[in-house]
């Protein structure tokens, strides 16, 4: 397949998993199955902690949350305008702004992902333009640069160890329909040079990329390919119909969940949140309508471990008093506490505070918000 202009954002989706909870059993999914609804409060099982970003003439912000540390978040602006915001993990309190976009050797053209490596007082900044990371400090100033290594062009980059990244290579994205060969398209690359320390080989036959085409435009799915789970790593590759659990100690990968496979419409399965009890899960069609710009409609899925059944799940926040639904598939978080995040809009928290919409420590929180607030970020976190 020769690269063609996007028409749609890739939207990525998917959480990270309990360090200290083990999951041995394989679970099988079938994509195309309707499953019983089931309605959980989330506070009945994850804690919940908000994080109401300063506001001031220097730091406003659309809040588009790229890394969350034990001391800092990292946020960025939706529009591309280089700008990296860093606030204060406990506080909320602006810290800095670093912007380094630019065209030079030490600059980035577009923030795809950041990575937040603390211990080292780093951050990654992947620019999948020019299939570079670049590394600053925590002030900004410029440190070294990684080249995505000869031929690929990574998508995904997670904080792997001290000394490495992970990534997924989307250049096999481009082979739609070809043999696999013996290329690996997730890979663990070295934090000080970029260079591959380890591939980590899925098994398939042949490509099957999460997209639509339509001549010249292509709308990629929503279906993330890298998973943080504590102490092992979900790895999703939608040429297969398995879900693997790579053990960095052992080295191995082991079966964890298997979809039954499915055509007319091809029905893809990306994983979420899971915890001791509860593994969320979405399906997603790969269908998209190019004259109306939708599509990829999704199902969110919840296997019930204690039950031993899956279910078609709706999560409520209860900090509000009508019906909020959590999503508990997107933004993964490789923290061992916390599980995602959600951006809160200062204007909607506005609107159900008005109406005597919310308790307890979000709706204190509410109360002294208005309308050029910046979000308040809500952290899901695993009861210890």
């Amino acid at each position: 397949m020769k690269k063609v202009t996007l028409i749609t954002i890739i939207l990525l989706i998917i959480t990270g998993c309990k360090q200290s909870s083990p999951h041995n059993n394989l679970i099988t999914i079938d994509v195309a199955a309707s499953y019983p609804q089931k309605e959980l409060v989330l506070q009945n099982f994850m804690n919940v902690e908000y994080i109401a970003l300063e506001t001031n003439d220097e730091f406003i912000t659309q809040g588009d949350v790229k890394a969350i540390g034990n001391k800092c978040i990292l946020v960025k602006n939706w529009i591309n305008d280089g700008t990296i915001f860093v606030f204060d993990r406990k506080s909320g309190k602006g810290l800095r702004k670093i912007n380094r976009r630019g065209q030079g050797a030490e600059e980035y053209t577009f923030i795809n992902g950041i990575v937040l490596d603390e211990d080292n007082d780093e951050m990654f900044v992947n620019c999948t333009p020019t299939k570079q990371i670049l590394v600053y400090d925590l002030s900004g100033n410029f440190k070294r640069r990684l080249n995505h290594a000869e031929g690929t062009e990574y998508l995904e980059v997670f904080n792997y160890d001290k000394d490495n990244l992970i990534c997924y290579d989307m250049s096999i994205y481009y082979k739609e329909g070809e043999s696999r060969g013996n290329q690996s398209y997730h890979i663990i690359i070295s934090k000080h040079d970029g260079s591959i320390t380890r591939n980590i080989s899925i098994p398939f036959d042949v490509v099957k990329a999460p997209f639509v085409q339509k001549g010249d435009g292509i709308a990629v799915a929503p279906v993330r390919s890298i998973i943080p789970c504590g102490n092992k790593w979900l790895l999703v590759e939608t040429s297969s119909d398995t879900v693997y659990a790579y053990v960095p100690v052992e080295n191995k990968l082991k079966p964890f969940v298997v979809r039954t496979p499915s055509n007319d419409p091809e029905i893809l399965l990306t994983m979420g949140t899971i915890t001791d009890r509860f593994y969320f899960m979405e399906t997603v069609k790969k269908v998209f309508d190019f004259t109306t710009g939708r599509g990829f409609p999704t199902t969110g899925l919840m296997y019930d471990k204690e039950e031993n059944a899956v279910f078609n799940a709706t999560v409520l926040n209860g900090d509000y008093v009508k019906e909020q639904k959590v999503n508990m598939i997107s933004n993964p978080i490789n923290n061992g506490v916390i599980a995602t995040y959600q951006n809160l809009a200062a204007n909607k928290l506005i609107e159900a505070y008005e109406s005597d919409g919310l308790k307890g420590e979000l709706k204190e929180i509410a109360a002294g918000l208005n309308e050029e607030s910046n979000p308040v970020i809500m952290l899901v976190k695993y009861k210890q």
